[in-house]
């Protein structure tokens, strides 16, 4: 491939260029704009992409005022999400659209005809997996492009168009940011985890990142035995507004009997999509966490992280919530006193 990079996490989201690699053909601009047709076997690679849980976009060097002309093609309609059309370099649009989905720059894939396009992507943003057009079926073989068995990630394009509406009606509104999320009609739902609901988690603790307490990857195997085990609470949390629904999009392992004198439970792992935040939900979630272990007897709360540079919301989740560090280093350990107010 044309520009390898070392690491293993899934690709979240696939950008196109259009000219000769979505279609055949140069776009050209005028009072009646030429569009070739899109390739048919694209738009299979794409389908197959949003079927696998990875939504797809768009970085084309171009009149920015072309956007809907270039993408207005039937079959083309809802494809795309966050899709940059401008002037700028291609890291730059690259930039913008990972920072759109809030997502890392290496869950990113990009696919350009042009060897100098794909260079200066592959030498400005090295995170990023670069490919040749000829080079993506290939790819979708590879481990980085394994479909994803939930509902949540068939469905994540789907949930992305709903974010775009979420930020459209943002930008529209003239109150405060605390007074759209009300007019949002969120509602939140925690529970603990059912059999069905144990992809999904394992799910989240690989492709979380910024929140995600200690980044280790749960098997399908790990999960059952807990959730078999009285000794385990596995809360999940879903969520819902207007607009649509976010699926489940947050889950927690604590330990009941941890190792120490009963007075206290341990929050082994706490992880949330990116996609809720700014929305107060971790908070609420932990908030739930230390309510059910206050409601067992329990006096304080435990909880472990691993210090990363991206997970610093979790880092700051704790704090905000009143838990005070205990000692560690690379795995820090933190407690929070329940016998006061949550």
């Amino acid at each position: 491939m044309s520009a390898p990079n070392s690491t293993t996490r899934p690709v979240k989201c696939v950008v196109w260029d259009l000219d000769d690699t979505l279609w055949h053909g140069v776009a050209v601009e005028g009072d009646t704009p030429d569009i070739p047709q899109p390739d048919p076997r694209v738009l299979a690679l794409i389908a197959e992409l949003e079927r696998r849980g990875i939504v797809n976009s768009v970085a084309s060097r171009n009149d920015p005022s072309m956007l809907d002309e270039l993408l207005g093609h039937p079959s083309l309609k809802d494809l795309f999400v966050a899709p940059q059309v401008s002037w700028q370099p291609k890291s730059r649009s690259i930039r913008d659209i990972a920072s759109r989905l809030n997502i890392g720059l290496d869950a990113v894939a990009f696919v350009d005809d042009s060897p100098f396009e794909r260079a200066e992507v592959a030498h400005v943003l090295p995170e990023v997996l670069v490919l040749a057009p000829a080079e993506v079926p290939a790819a979708l073989d590879t481990p980085r492009f394994v479909p994803s068995a939930t509902a949540e990630s068939a469905g994540r394009a789907q949930m992305y168009r709903e974010e775009e509406r979420r930020r459209a009606a943002e930008s529209n509104y003239e109150g405060s940011r605390a007074d759209f999320l009300r007019s949002c009609d969120m509602r939140l739902t925690i529970r603990q985890a059912a059999e069905a609901d144990l992809p999904r988690v394992a799910e989240l603790s690989e492709r979380t990142n910024q929140l995600n307490s200690t980044g280790h990857v749960y098997t399908l195997d790990e999960l059952r035995g807990k959730l078999a085990d009285e000794r385990w609470l596995l809360p999940v949390a879903a969520l819902e507004d207007r607009f649509g629904k976010y699926g489940l999009i947050g889950a927690a392992i604590v330990d009941r009997q941890p190792p120490w004198p009963q007075d206290s439970w341990l929050l082994e792992h706490i992880m949330l999509s990116c996609r809720v935040e700014g929305r107060g939900i971790p908070a609420a979630l932990l908030r739930w966490i230390m309510g059910e272990a206050k409601d067992a007897g329990m006096r304080g709360l435990k909880a472990v992280y691993r210090v990363s540079e991206r997970n610093l919301p979790v880092r700051l989740l704790f704090r905000q919530m009143g838990f005070q560090t205990v000692g560690g280093h690379g795995l820090v350990t933190v407690t929070r006193d329940l016998t006061g107010p949550l």
